[in-house]
C-alpha cells in the first residue's frame, strides 16, 4: 500500500463528500488520492479529513458489503471503539465508547434519527440496504448535533448521485444457515441534466436463530420490510433533493420461554414498528460560501401485541419535524466559517390501553458558530453552540401529571492536529457535551416489558454535562500503518436506574450521580508484500460512577485480529479477490453493575471466522460481487456481555454460513 493509506480505519473509506457529484468514495480508496481531498462531517462542518481533531472513522461500500450481519447496527459494530445492545438479531443499540441509548445520536438521510431510542428494545429503524457509507464520530458532538450526541454521532450516508447522462442499477441478494435469513434489495438511478432520482426497495425475513447451549433460540425470527425514493436536479446554483422513505419490522420479544414458534411468523408477544420519512435537502452557493437547508418529517409508530395479534398494548406515536440551516465560508486569508440553527420539534401520543411514559411536546433549538486556520504544520479548530430544550409532559388518567421543564445547554470543542513529516498526524481535542433527560428518565410510570420491572420517573433530574479530552496518533509508511487513540470522559449527572422496592416486577426508580470513562482504541497493518495484510484492533473503556460501582452496559475488551490475501488485481474474469481469517477475542468482563443484581460478570470467548470474495468482470467492466462467509467456525458458545437476553440465559448465534451477491446492471 502506498503512503495514502493513512489513518487505517479511518481511510478504510468511502468517505462523506459534501458535493454529491463527486466520484464513488470506493474510487478515491483505491486510486489514492491524497488524504486532504477527502471531506468529512467532523465536528467543526464539512473539513478534510486530516483536518479533524476530534477521532473519526468510517467504513467504506466494500467493508459493508463484505460482512455478515441481521442488521445495520451488527455490520457497523465491528469497528474500535463501537458496540451493540442486542435484543436477539432485529435489535441492535448502537454503543460509543461505554454510551448508549439517547447519549448516541444517528443521523440518516442528513436528519437525527428519531424513534423512542430510550428503550431498551428500540432499534434503529433504517434499510441496512440503502446506507452506501457510514462515519462515526466518537466523543461528545453536541456541538453540531445538540442534546443526546454526548457520546458522539452515528452519520449513515446515502448513495452518491449518479454520474450525468447515466441510469444504472444492482440488484443484491443474501442467504445466512443459521437462521435462515433471506433478504433482497433492488435498486436504480438516473440523472438527466441535473434531474436526478434514485429508488430501492428491500425485503428480510429470518427465523428463529440456533446456539448450542439453547438450540433453537424460540421467538426470534423477524420480517423486514423497506423501500425509499430521491428526486431533485443539480444546477450551477447547487441542488435540492427530497427523500422519501418507509420502514416496517415485525420483531418477536425473546421471553426464554420453552414454546414458542421458530418459523418466519412471530408467536405473541412481538412488535410492529414503522417508520416514514420525508426529508427535503438543499445547499445553495450564496456569496464565498454555501447555505445548506434541511428540513424534515418522521414519524415512527411503535406497537406491542402481548394477548392478541389483533389488539396491541402498548402504541407510541411520535411525531418530529428537524430543520437544519447552517452558512459554511472558506476566507481567503484561510479561515473556515461555519454558523446555524438546527433542532427540532416532537410530540408523542398514547394510542394505546397500556402505558409506559406519558404524551409530551418537545421543542428544541441550538445556535452554534465553528472557526478553523492552519498555521505552518498546525491545524487548529474550535466552535461553541448554545442549547434550548422546552418540554411538556401532559397529564394522562391518574397516572402521569402535567409538568414543564425548560433545559439550557453549553457546548463546545477545541483542538489542533499537527503534521509531522508527510505519513504522522497527531491529534488533541477538548470537548463538552450536553444532554437533557429523555422522557422516560423524567415520567415513566408503568411496566417496561422489555425489561421486566416496573419503572418510576424522576422530574427533578438535571441534564447531564461531560467534559471529554482525545490525543490521537496515526501514521503510515511503505509497509505499516496505524492509529492510536486515548480519551478520558468525566459526566456530571450521570442518569441512571436503582432498585426501589422488590415486588414482581421489581420497582426502579431514576437518578443521578457523577460518572468517569476512559480508554482507548488501537489499529495496525502490516503488509509486508503487497497483497498480504497483517492487522488488528484493539478496543478497551472502563466506565465507573465517582464513588459508586461500575457502570452498566460496559463493553468487555475486544481484540480483533485478521489476515487477509488480496490477489487477481486487473483479471479478466475475477478482480478484487481476497480470502480472510480472523480472530475475534473478547475478554472476561468483571467491570459490570453489581448493585441489585443487574448485571453478572461475563466469560471470556474467541470467535473464529472467515470470509472470500471477488468481483466478477465481463467484457471489462464488474458486473457482480460475490461473498462467501463462515462466522463462529467452531460453533463456540458464547455470550455478549451487551446482550439483554444474557440474563435470562440465552446464548449468541452459533455458527453461520452466509453467500451474498450484488449483481451491477449495465448501465447506458
Amino acid at each position: 500500500m502506498k503512503k495514502t493509506i493513512i489513518l487505517l480505519s479511518s481511510l478504510c473509506a468511502c468517505m462523506v463528500m459534501n458535493a454529491q457529484e463527486k466520484p464513488d468514495s470506493t474510487d478515491i480508496f483505491h486510486n489514492h488520492l491524497q488524504l486532504n481531498a477527502l471531506v468529512v462531517t467532523g465536528l467543526i462542518g464539512d473539513a478534510h479529513l486530516n483536518e479533524v481533531p476530534a477521532p473519526i472513522s468510517v467504513i467504506r461500500p466494500v467493508d459493508l458489503q463484505g460482512r455478515a450481519s441481521t442488521n445495520i447496527i451488527s455490520a457497523i459494530a465491528r469497528e474500535p471503539g463501537v458496540s451493540q445492545i442486542t435484543t436477539g438479531g432485529a435489535i441492535s443499540k448502537p454503543v460509543i465508547r461505554g454510551l448508549g441509548y439517547n447519549r448516541v445520536v444517528v443521523v440518516n438521510d442528513g436528519i437525527r434519527q428519531e424513534g423512542q431510542q430510550w428503550g431498551d428494545e428500540h432499534g434503529i429503524e433504517i434499510d441496512g440496504a440503502s446506507v452506501h457509507s457510514v462515519e462515526i464520530l466518537k466523543g461528545p458532538a453536541s456541538l453540531m448535533y445538540g442534546s443526546d450526541a454526548m457520546a458522539g454521532v452515528l452519520i449513515f450516508h446515502p448513495n452518491p448521485v449518479t454520474a450525468p447522462g447515466t441510469v444504472q442499477g444492482n440488484v443484491s441478494t443474501e442467504y445466512q444457515s443459521n437462521n435462515g435469513l433471506v433478504d433482497y434489495s433492488l435498486n436504480a438511478s438516473g440523472n438527466h441534466n441535473g434531474l436526478i432520482w434514485d429508488a430501492r426497495f428491500s425485503d428480510k425475513y429470518a427465523h428463529a436463530y440456533r446456539n448450542g447451549a439453547n438450540g433453537w433460540v424460540l421467538n426470534s425470527g423477524f420480517r423486514e420490510r423497506a423501500a425509499s425514493g430521491m428526486l431533485g436536479f443539480n444546477r450551477n446554483w447547487g441542488y435540492s433533493r427530497l427523500r422519501l422513505s418507509y420502514y416496517h419490522l415485525t420483531p418477536g420479544i425473546i421471553e426464554g420461554e420453552e414454546e414458542g414458534s421458530i418459523g418466519y411468523v412471530p408467536d405473541l408477544p412481538f412488535q410492529q414498528v414503522y417508520h416514514y420519512k420525508a426529508v427535503l435537502d438543499n445547499t445553495f452557493r450564496l456569496g464565498e460560501g454555501r447555505l445548506k437547508a434541511i428540513f424534515g418529517w418522521q414519524q415512527n409508530r411503535r406497537q406491542e401485541f402481548e394477548e392478541s395479534a389483533d389488539e396491541y398494548g402498548l402504541f407510541f406515536l411520535l411525531n418530529t419535524l428537524n430543520y437544519d440551516v447552517r452558512y459554511q465560508r472558506e476566507a481567503a486569508d484561510g479561515w473556515k466559517y461555519a454558523t446555524g440553527v438546527n433542532g427540532m420539534f416532537q410530540n408523542s401520543q398514547n394510542k394505546g390501553d397500556e402505558y409506559l411514559i406519558p404524551d409530551y411536546r418537545l421543542f428544541d433549538a441550538g445556535l452554534f458558530a465553528t472557526a478553523s486556520k492552519q498555521l505552518g504544520p498546525w491545524v487548529l479548530s474550535g466552535g461553541i453552540r448554545s442549547d434550548i430544550r422546552l418540554l411538556h409532559s401532559m397529564e394522562l388518567e391518574d397516572r402521569f401529571t402535567d409538568f414543564s421543564r425548560t433545559f439550557p445547554g453549553i457546548s463546545g470543542s477545541i483542538g489542533a492536529v499537527r503534521t509531522i513529516g508527510e505519513d504522522v498526524h497527531l491529534r488533541i481535542n477538548l470537548s463538552r457535551g450536553f444532554r437533557a433527560p429523555n422522557l422516560s428518565e423524567l415520567a415513566s410510570n408503568g411496566v417496561h416489558e422489555g425489561t421486566l420491572r416496573y419503572e418510576i420517573g424522576n422530574q427533578d433530574l438535571s441534564p447531564e454535562y461531560s467534559l471529554q479530552g482525545d490525543l490521537g496518533l496515526d501514521f503510515s509508511s511503505r509497509f505499516i500503518s496505524g492509529q492510536f487513540a486515548l480519551f478520558a470522559n468525566r459526566i456530571d449527572h450521570y442518569i441512571f436506574l436503582t432498585k426501589k422496592a422488590e415486588g414482581n416486577p421489581p420497582v426502579f426508580t431514576y437518578t443521578s450521580g457523577n460518572a468517569r470513562l476512559f480508554g482507548g482504541e488501537a489499529r495496525l497493518d502490516f503488509h509486508p508484500i503487497h497483497s498480504l495484510h497483517l492487522g488488528g484492533s484493539f478496543s478497551y473503556v472502563n466506565g465507573k460512577q465517582i464513588g459508586g460501582p461500575w457502570l452498566p452496559m460496559i463493553p468487555a475488551p475486544r481484540l480483533l485480529s485478521e489476515v487477509k490475501y488480496e490477489f487477481s488485481h486487473g483479471g479478466k474474469l475475477l478482480n478484487n479477490a481476497f480470502v480472510a481469517i480472523e480472530l475475534d477475542w473478547n475478554a472476561r468482563q468483571n467491570h459490570f453493575y453489581v448493585v441489585d443484581d443487574t448485571e453478572t460478570a461475563t466469560p471470556a470467548y474467541t470467535l473464529l471466522n472467515m470470509s472470500a470474495g471477488t468481483d466478477i468482470v465481463i467484457k471489462g467492466k464488474k458486473r457482480a460481487s460475490l461473498y462467501l462467509m463462515a462466522d463462529n467456525i467452531l460453533d463456540t458458545v458464547w455470550q455478549s456481555h451487551l446482550s439483554r437476553l444474557k440474563e435470562v440465559g440465552i446464548y449468541n448465534m452459533g455458527r453461520n454460513f452466509t453467500v451474498k451477491l450484488v449483481v451491477f446492471l449495465p448501465s447506458n
